[in-house]
């Protein structure tokens, strides 16, 4: 019997260990003071994501989806909760350390791409790879991988202006994944792009969910959210419900 308790006793620390690395919020809330007004932009949000899910946030303006991205990217600090990042503590840290976990931990994918136009693909993809003690040449290595993942070698060359909107978040994605990111966070990342392009962003991040890759996607766009394996919508700074792929199918809430 001691042995099975035992046995037990070594399952549950595995569970914990497990739940430990994931992106974890527990009752987060955030205010703002605007026009001398207090709004409660995260009202008690609590979400849980593993390793290795693809997850979208979605809900309207002013919903406080942008504010949880905020906190989910270490860009700012809730007022109450927690939040664990793989198995970091985020409140405890300082804003020095929040930017180290920033680079190391999250790649960043905006709706507006963020690229410098005075860089070729190659070099605004190298960015973040520049506060990190690498030869040059392993900082070439890595990026030529990460635009080998966008299918984008054959553009590394290419200034953003000499890119379409397709190929410009592609290098943007590929700068998110160069420093091999404990999540990839998306903010709207087909807002700027027509219809077809932006199903092609979607397939790129299907292919990089199926390698393994943790994928956080805000959006307002029912259509995008409904790809993810998982659905959270959040409205008025709370989560309303979230919902599965199958349950996304099935036309069913997931309790």
């Amino acid at each position: 019997m001691e042995t099975d308790k035992a046995a037990v006793s070594r399952e549950e620390v595995r569970k914990l260990e497990e739940d430990f690395k994931m992106i974890r919020l527990d009752n987060i809330c955030k205010t703002y003071e605007v026009g001398g007004d207090i709004v409660k932009a995260l009202d008690h949000v609590s979400i849980h994501i593993k390793e290795g899910e693809f997850v979208s946030i979605i809900g309207p303006s002013g919903s406080g989806k942008s504010t949880l991205m905020n906190m989910i990217g270490c860009l700012d600090v809730a007022d109450e909760g927690s939040y664990y990042l793989d198995g970091i503590a985020i409140e405890e840290y300082s804003e020095d350390n929040l930017a180290m976990v920033r680079n190391a931990k999250i790649g960043f994918v905006f709706q507006n791409f963020n690229l410098l136009n005075r860089l070729s693909a190659q070099e605004n993809v190298e960015l973040p790879l520049l506060y990190k003690k690498m030869t040059k040449k392993e900082r070439e290595r890595l990026v030529m991988e990460a635009l080998n993942q966008v299918k984008l070698t054959e553009r590394k060359g290419h200034k953003p202006m000499e890119l379409s909107g397709g190929q410009q978040q592609r290098v943007a994605i590929a700068r998110a994944l160069v420093t091999n990111p404990a999540m990839i966070l998306a903010d709207e990342p087909t807002g700027n792009l027509d219809s077809g392009t932006g199903e092609k962003i979607m397939s790129l991040f299907h292919e990089l969910h199926a390698k393994g890759n943790t994928i956080v996607l805000i959006t307002h766009d029912e259509k995008v959210a409904d790809q993810a394996e998982r659905k959270i919508r959040i409205l008025d700074g709370r989560v309303q419900e979230i919902i599965s792929r199958q349950d996304i199918k099935d036309g069913k809430e997931n309790q």
